[in-house]
């Protein structure tokens, strides 16, 4: 097959979606609209009943959800909501299936990107597998409409049972990782973005999170010198961290450096990631990285401040990015008026403190799960400030001032 540019894949891609009844919305009225004109409002509170169910229980709760998902009525509905989210895996995964012959897409679902690979790549040997006997039989049936002979599925939970064979690469995105609400590993302190080495803590979280077994079967699936591409809901330090504590300890290192991934759904934006491209064995490598990324955050000049627009609420200098601790440890005369640092369950702390700056009142927000927020103002708008401050301290929460949305670089 002649190597194709990441827009022709996309092109191609587009193609596939459409082949299995996705469509590409940038309007959630469009796409909710479109929602209601193809589900029936049981058919909403069933999938809605399910949502919630899964996110809750166990791991019968999370089949039972992607066996629902898997109804022909519902699945294109359901899975439109990916659409940006495969054409950016779509690229990345089939510069590395151009190398192998023997590919596994583990936790594939219905089989939407197995099927587009396969198709793209006739003369190499896909694999899916999944723990949805649904999503399987749906997988199966779509590949035999589209005539293809390189590719099957098979219902395997790997946390029961080993995998067969060897795979020069092995697929895992947005399946790896399970516990979505899982907030990951603390920090040793506030005022640190480092984690200690406890033996204890990774064996919970790999717990937690169903990585360990995961990962100790695909890493024993995977050929020498294959590769593994693999892609989940990690872009939080806290979690990025003992994924990748995780892969060194189970012998697999980096050879690109992890990309992370911004992409839309329908008006909403994801970060993800970041995609790691991994192989097994020894060798130079890239050093794993457990920093926080490098961020959008602007440094604060006093001699300069000024707000960014002409809303009365704007404040002087705002930043919710982890480079706003660097400008708090920066800032010059710093008088501290009232603070609370919070010791939690499991080590976590929680500190906010309100101060004054060169004449400016600030606000400065952390936690060990590496949110940082620093807020300044005039001294005529001090008492916005002391109203965050008390209202933080009342509800315990993570402050969201009225006039910004928090975003977590």
């Amino acid at each position: 097959m002649p190597r194709e540019s990441n827009d022709g894949i996309r092109r191609t891609l587009h193609d596939h979606l459409s082949w299995w009844g996705l469509k590409h919305f940038t309007s959630d009225a469009e796409y909710f609209g479109w929602q209601r004109e193809n589900l029936s409002s049981a058919d909403l509170n069933r999938l809605n009943q399910q949502v919630e169910r899964k996110r809750a229980g166990d791991c019968q709760d999370e089949i039972a959800f992607y066996d629902l998902t898997a109804d022909p009525r519902i699945l294109p509905v359901l899975y439109s909501q990916r659409y940006e989210y495969y054409r950016e895996i779509s690229s990345r995964v089939a510069a590395h299936v151009k190398e192998a012959k023997t590919i596994l897409d583990f936790g594939c679902g219905v089989g939407i990107l197995t099927t587009f690979y396969a198709r793209q790549f006739p003369n190499k040997q896909f694999l899916g597998i999944d723990r949805s006997h649904r999503s399987m039989t749906m997988a199966n049936e779509q590949a035999h409409k589209l005539n293809l002979t390189n590719v099957r599925f098979e219902c395997i939970d790997i946390e029961c049972e080993s995998l067969s064979g060897l795979y020069d690469l092995i697929v895992a995105t947005h399946a790896i990782v399970q516990a979505e609400q899982d907030p990951g590993i603390p920090s040793q302190s506030w005022q640190t973005f480092e984690r200690a080495r406890e033996a204890r803590e990774q064996s919970e979280f790999e717990q937690r999170t169903g990585i360990g077994v995961r990962l100790d079967r695909l890493a024993g699936a995977l050929a020498a010198n294959g590769h593994m591409c693999v892609f989940e809901k990690t872009r939080q330090l806290a979690r990025r961290i003992p994924l990748q504590r995780a892969f060194a300890a189970r012998g697999l290192r980096l050879l690109e450096k992890p990309e992370p991934i911004r992409y839309s759904v329908i008006e909403d934006v994801a970060d993800d990631g970041p995609f790691y491209v991994l192989t097994k064995g020894q060798g130079n490598g890239i050093a794993w990285n457990e920093l926080p990324e490098p961020d959008e955050g602007a440094p604060f000049d006093r001699a300069n401040s000024k707000p960014a627009s002409t809303d009365p609420d704007t404040p002087l200098y705002e930043n919710h990015c982890p480079s706003a601790q660097g400008v708090w440890q920066g800032l010059k005369g710093k008088e501290i008026s009232k603070e609370t640092t919070r010791q939690e369950q499991g080590g976590r702390q929680f500190h906010v403190e309100l101060g004054t700056s060169e004449q400016l009142s600030y606000l400065y927000c952390a936690n060990t799960f590496d949110q940082r927020q620093l807020v300044i103002v005039e001294p005529a708008r001090a008492a916005m400030l002391e109203t965050y401050y008390q209202e933080i301290i009342r509800n315990a929460s993570w402050p969201q001032l009225k006039t910004t949305r928090a975003r977590w670089c």
